[in-house]
């Protein structure tokens, strides 16, 4: 048997094998080139998104922010910058005037759903129910269904708008966000 000499230098060897050879813990995905931290609200990671700065935008011009940082917790389905330029021209700009704040709030909370709903919850909800959906109310009172198909998670509003969900499972603090690709709309 080779006698090996434990030094300072073995150690430091050592540890770096066994840093690279350990499995590491699964991260939050990053969204808009951002890195996105559990130990973050919604607010305080959506604001780092690049993808999200309408998002972020139209939360203030709603006065949401507070709540959107409250205790929750909340799943909210965040629609992108592109998904809001989907929007016909000029729904954006007229959503973030000032008297329109109420119709504002209402789009916005219409994305947003209590509890923590990840992925495999609205899956497992989704499978359990006769008709493959899983239904929530919103925080404005409206409906939302998801359903998977394809393996792909897809979010359903009451006015026939489909977004599927591009980003999963997003922790929070306060909650999870999943990144859709149509903006949701409220009747």
């Amino acid at each position: 048997m080779t006698n090996i000499k434990f030094t300072p230098a073995l150690a430091l060897g050592l540890v770096a094998a066994l840093g690279t050879a350990a499995p590491a813990l699964a991260a939050n995905p990053m969204v808009g080139g951002a890195a996105m931290y559990e130990t973050k609200n919604i607010v305080e990671n959506a604001v780092n998104s690049a993808d999200h700065t309408t998002l972020v935008a139209a939360v203030k011009a709603a006065g949401l922010v507070e709540t959107l940082q409250g205790p929750g917790p909340f799943t909210v389905f965040a629609p992108t910058n592109a998904a809001f330029e989907m929007l016909p021209a000029g729904t954006v700009e007229t959503l973030l005037k000032p008297e329109n704040k109420a119709m504002l709030t209402k789009v916005l909370t219409a994305h947003v759903v209590a509890g923590d709903w990840t992925a495999a919850k609205i899956a497992q909800k989704a499978r359990a129910s006769s008709d493959g959906l899983a239904n929530f109310t919103t925080v404005s009172g409206d409906a939302l269904s998801a359903k998977v198909r394809n393996g792909m998670l897809y979010v359903y509003d009451e006015s026939g708008t489909v977004g599927r969900v591009t980003i999963a499972d997003v922790d929070q603090s306060n909650g999870v966000i999943h990144v859709v690709d149509h903006v949701l709309v409220p009747k």
